[in-house]
């Protein structure tokens, strides 16, 4: 009679062991957006530019992707970078977004952040930047939202 019961109960947890690793992550997929305007850059500029970024992370792969659009520069952009930083403040570049000739509206493109980046990203310390020669250190800006 133990051993029948004792070969229940590890069939069972074998089971379990089974269904639980078949089981999909759960990973989600994060909505996000950067609305880029001169005003939200540090410090705030007067430029007539203005955009939208519209962004979708995976949780489990640590994948952002990206597609935006910008219109009435000053000039052409020459650059733009995801940063890391909070609003208001200004932050290292994290991840880039385009240079030189690849700087067009509309764009898009996808990385893979690392852990950092991720945390910094789901806690709403991530900005987009976009440059011009007139404004190096960028034209307009936007903080990534949910």
């Amino acid at each position: 009679m133990s051993t029948a019961w004792l070969r229940t109960i590890l069939t069972a947890a074998a089971c379990a062991a089974v269904v639980t690793f078949a089981m999909p992550s759960s990973a989600e997929m994060v909505q996000m957006k950067a609305d880029l305007k001169g005003s939200n850059e540090v410090p705030p500029n007067d430029s007539k530019g203005g955009g939208s970024v519209e962004l979708t992370y995976d949780t489990a792969s640590k994948k952002l992707s990206w597609q935006g659009t910008y219109t009435d520069l000053s000039g052409p952009a020459t650059a733009a970078h995801f940063h890391s930083g909070e609003p208001g403040k200004n932050g290292g570049v994290a991840v880039p977004i385009f240079t030189g000739d690849k700087a067009q509206s509309p764009f898009s493109g996808s990385a893979t952040l690392t852990d950092e980046q991720a945390v910094a990203l789901m806690e709403g310390k991530f900005y987009v930047n976009i440059h011009t020669a007139a404004h190096k250190a960028g034209e307009i800006r936007g903080q990534v939202t949910k």
